[in-house]
């Protein structure tokens, strides 16, 4: 079987050199005799690896020594819960913008832990932008900023991130590495792998180190940054795979020419599939325009019948994964780095065939 073009959502498309190199390595890695998955954490190879792939997403992203770089368990799902238990003390307050299904989850962990302002909510639009500045309500004092970058279930993108007096603190789980930012702007970013970085399983936190100091003395150890810091990542045996799978992705966006080389790429698939949903009103695109993500593109067709259709027909096709997220339906196209401008154009070329058929 050959491979397909893979438009899933997460887990998601990997880099194939990435995969056939780890493919050469699964059985004896780096002369050692044995898989990465079965060595020790914490033997002299292995530090190679992880200090490797920490040095390499330092590097990529500009991320300067007054913040730490985690690679922890549970990905984006546990931080929504080891966020407001590390940072959100007696009596403050967090700051949340909710733009969507992953916000909402954010929300709904926070409030387990303590107060929080909904500091805008897009519910009445469908979640189908990201606010201006302007319209966010924010609290004196608060305890930090929660915002996230890019929501996979509409397909919507900060284009200019919300400022604050408090840290602020972004969930880049579905777009982190897809283009250049200056992270010296956020106090902290985390981010599920599955999407542009590694596989499942994974999540990477990057926070300046001086928050981690917040922590009350009742949260479990194993739940605290500062626990992972002294000997980053290795408190507990950590996804050793996942981390190896790290490593070669940040060398393979080095390899490509880094994340500016990466960007253009993603913007100009981005701008393939949304110029052919705008050329027709067969394409119905959900998110705004000034929200579209580059990453997760979303659409209707004129009817279910016809959505169901153009999933089954496209699957068949060999570009898989094209179905909505169930909670909203229609169609969506995730387009993350390893997702090439050719198979982009492979499903520009479907989708004009099947209007020819079907519009």
């Amino acid at each position: 079987m050959g491979r397909i073009h893979n438009f899933g959502a997460g887990p998601a498309a990997l880099p194939l050199p990435v995969l056939q190199r780890a493919q050469a390595e699964l059985l004896d890695f780096a002369g050692t005799g044995m898989s990465i998955m079965e060595m020790s954490h914490r033997s002299k190879t292995f530090e190679g690896v992880i200090q490797g792939a920490e040095a390499n997403l330092r590097k990529i992203l500009g991320i300067s020594n007054d913040y730490t770089v985690l690679f922890l368990q549970g990905g984006a799902s546990l931080q929504f819960a080891m966020l407001p238990l590390n940072l959100l003390g007696a009596g403050q307050t967090a700051d949340i913008v909710h733009t969507g299904a992953w916000a909402e989850k954010a929300v709904k962990e926070a409030k387990t832990i303590g107060n929080v302002n909904v500091a805008w909510d897009g519910k009445a639009e469908k979640y189908m932008r990201m606010p201006e500045q302007s319209e966010l309500k924010l609290t004196p004092g608060a305890a930090y900023l929660h915002v996230t970058s890019n929501e996979t279930i509409g397909g919507v993108q900060f284009k200019n991130f919300p400022t604050s007096e408090a840290p602020v603190i972004v969930d880049m789980s579905s777009d982190i590495m897809c283009r250049q930012l200056d992270f010296s702007k956020f106090a902290g970013v985390y981010a599920g792998a599955q999407k542009n970085i590694g596989p499942s399983g994974l999540a990477l936190v990057i926070l300046r180190k001086d928050l981690a100091e917040r922590v009350g003395e009742k949260v479990p150890a194993i739940l605290k940054y500062k626990t992972h810091m002294p000997e980053p990542s290795l408190y507990h045996t950590p996804n050793t795979w996942g981390i190896y799978i790290v490593k070669l992705v940040t060398e393979w966006v080095e390899s490509v020419g880094g994340l500016s080389k990466l960007q253009a790429i993603n913007e100009e698939k981005a701008k393939t599939l949304y110029d052919t949903l705008d050329s027709s009103a067969f394409w119905k695109p959900c998110a705004h325009k000034s929200s579209r993500s580059i990453m997760n593109v979303t659409w209707r067709l004129p009817s279910e019948d016809l959505e169901n259709k153009f999933a089954k027909e496209a699957t068949a096709a060999g570009l898989d994964g094209l179905k909505g997220h169930r909670s909203v339906g229609g169609i969506r196209a995730s387009i993350y780095n390893a997702v090439s401008l050719e198979s982009v154009k492979a499903l520009v070329g479907f989708m004009k065939e099947f209007e020819k058929k079907n519009g």
